[in-house]
């Protein structure tokens, strides 16, 4: 299982701003897709956002203009940038990798999740 590792989230107020990163931390052929998605408690886990390899974006409509999301092809990894955070974007933030391995295994990864709370 291809391994990512996740750094940011943390505690902040409304209206503030958060970066979250992931990295697939080691060496693969082809990275597809990755993505941020979140689960609040009690709901089910959501997509935020997907970047693909060309670039081309995917947002869910409650963070569009709000939240961007990027990524290094060269360091394989993803960036979410979170501003004019609300209330209501509190929740674990899961970061999703697909592709494939050197032995070109097609491989879909996640990591533990990161806490993202916002505070009125």
């Amino acid at each position: 299982q291809v391994q990512l590792v996740e750094s940011g989230g943390g505690l902040v107020q409304a209206g503030g701003s958060l970066r979250l990163s992931c990295a697939v931390s080691e060496s693969i052929l082809i990275l597809n897709v990755m993505g941020w998605y979140r689960q609040a408690p009690g709901n089910q886990r959501e997509l935020v956002a997907t970047i693909f390899g060309g670039g081309r974006t995917n947002y869910a409509d409650s963070v569009k203009g709000r939240f961007t999301i990027s990524r290094d092809n060269a360091k394989n990894t993803v960036y979410l940038q979170m501003n004019s955070l609300k209330p209501e974007d509190t929740a674990v933030y899961y970061c999703n990798a697909a592709g494939l391995t050197e032995t070109r295994r097609p491989f879909t990864s996640w990591t533990q999740g990161t806490q993202v709370t916002v505070s009125s």
